[in-house]
């Protein structure tokens, strides 16, 4: 047993399922399936029923959530301890989208901040078109947005995860004895329109590889008002693993499934102005995420 093989655990018993891990930690799913049938191998039990909408965990399994999450964060107090006195110092602004601060960002800063005491981190939230002349003008040193939703060539990219879009139903709709969703049977749905972080103009650029359109019936801005329709059996909808709780704020279960045509996936990462000379301080901010994301686990 290592910590990889708790970390893909803690991972798949938050996120109910192997495909939503493998997304968060950007690796594939037979790692994260592999991980589990090892760390059961050891431990002599199963931690989770397989099942046709996930991963339901044992009682086994919700025991040894507990130690895992405990262990981890012990581990993670001891890196942070070890950078502790980094000589990192000064300031950096960083613009983010609202998807971004939500669902992303939050932990992210926390260990920043832990990593680097000295250092003053400035946010803004913004819509990507203000974030790109923001970082275009040099008012912001950079920015962690959707990176599939930039195309400016002024700017570099760099995509640290990939969160993979599903339709999203309240659970035991119809729609989910079929196994895959086909677009068909979506279109004959109440349909529930995110419209955040251009989600619209960019559920409409899918839509479009169909024959179908959806029939939406509510636009929203709010989240948790798509949650809470979704799961009040009021519509469907598809959005991305990343902002997807398998719950509404009523306690009202939601399920997902994937679909017939492939959906692209949302991209998170960093931009800045192409060019552009770091700082010490934007430097050490990339290599953390680089770290965090992109090194090998």
């Amino acid at each position: 047993m290592n910590f990889r093989h708790l970390k893909f655990f803690v991972a798949t018993a938050e996120s109910g399922q192997v495909s939503r891990a493998a997304t968060q930690l950007s690796i594939s799913q037979s790692a994260v399936t592999s991980a589990i049938k090892e760390l059961e191998a050891e431990l002599g039990t199963s931690l989770f029923f397989r099942t046709a909408t996930g991963m339901e965990m044992s009682e086994a399994g919700r025991d040894f959530l507990a130690s895992s999450r405990e262990i981890l964060e012990k581990l993670d107090q001891a890196k942070r301890m070890a950078h502790k006195q980094s000589p990192v110092k000064g300031s950096i602004s960083i613009a983010a989208t609202y998807t971004v601060i939500g669902y992303f960002l939050p932990p992210h800063l926390d260990r920043l901040k832990q990593r680097f005491p000295n250092l003053d981190i400035r946010i803004s939230e913004l819509n990507r078109e203000s974030i790109e002349e923001g970082l275009l003008s040099n008012r912001f040193d950079m920015a962690v947005v959707l990176t599939s939703n930039i195309a400016n060539s002024e700017l570099e990219t760099q995509t640290l995860a990939k969160s993979s879009r599903r339709l999203w139903a309240a659970n035991g709709h119809e729609i989910f004895r079929q196994g895959k969703a086909t677009f068909e049977e979506i279109a004959k749905q109440d349909y529930i329109m995110l419209t955040v972080d251009e989600a619209a103009h960019t559920t409409m650029r899918y839509w479009s590889n169909s024959a179908y359109q959806p029939r939406v019936t509510l636009r929203t801005s709010s989240v948790e008002a798509v949650r809470s329709m979704v799961a009040n059996g009021q519509g469907v909808t598809i959005l991305s693993d990343m902002v997807y709780r398998p719950w509404s704020l009523e306690g009202k279960r939601i399920g997902t499934a994937t679909t017939d045509l492939e959906i692209p996936s949302m991209d998170i990462g960093l931009a800045w102005r192409k060019g552009v000379e770091h700082s010490k301080a934007a430097a050490s901010v990339i290599e953390y995420f680089n770290q965090t994301f992109l090194a090998p686990i």
